[in-house]
């Protein structure tokens, strides 16, 4: 029985580069993103609760987030809970509305997030190569069994390695995006 999955190493490498987009859109630049409220988490009723379940979050303009929270006595635990969630917003509460304004970002600042976007691109570069070496010993270990030939094995190793090639710039580009909309706000 083989061992290797060229679909499942493929699909393993996407979820590494999906994972790093994920974390990249959670950076704050300049300008107000919905996702950046995503790790904010509120104690109402008794329980923790993503904020996404006790208000809705949209950007009404580009510099400003504007919370609508559903229920009026929820509104004072939302704002403690962008307070908590320590994203160096600043809520004001207008009525069932918490508003927060984006704050400039300064340029030491800035470095710091286009680091950090560096950093994240690094640990999915990792988890590629980890798939990779996976991919890489599940064709020895069919090799070994005599599944395949050792043609079919190096054949084999070369798809890999252009899978490889193809998610770590991917996650490169986009790393790289990240930076520049981070340096250029």
């Amino acid at each position: 029985m083989a061992k290797y999955d060229k679909a499942d190493i493929e699909r393993r490498m996407a979820g590494a580069v999906e994972s790093l987009k994920s974390d990249l859109s959670g950076l704050r630049t300049g300008r107000a993103n919905t996702s950046l409220l995503d790790p904010v988490v509120v104690e109402v009723y008794g329980a923790m609760m993503p904020l996404n379940q006790v208000a809705t979050v949209n950007a009404p303009e580009p510099r400003m987030l504007a919370v609508q929270v559903w229920d009026k006595a929820n509104v004072s635990a939302v704002e403690k809970g962008i307070t908590k969630a320590n994203l160096g917003l600043n809520p004001m509460t207008d009525g069932q509305t918490v508003r927060l304004p984006m704050p400039d970002l300064t340029e030491e600042r800035r470095k710091e997030l286009a680091k950090l976007a560096g950093q994240y691109a690094e640990k999915a570069k990792i988890a590629i190569r980890n798939v990779r070496r996976d991919g890489m010993e599940d064709l020895k270990a069919d090799e070994k069994a005599k599944d395949i030939s050792e043609d079919d094995r190096k054949r084999m190793e070369d798809e890999v390695q252009k899978l490889t090639d193809k998610y770590v710039a991917e996650a490169d580009s986009a790393a790289e995006a990240k930076e520049k909309e981070i340096m250029t706000q």
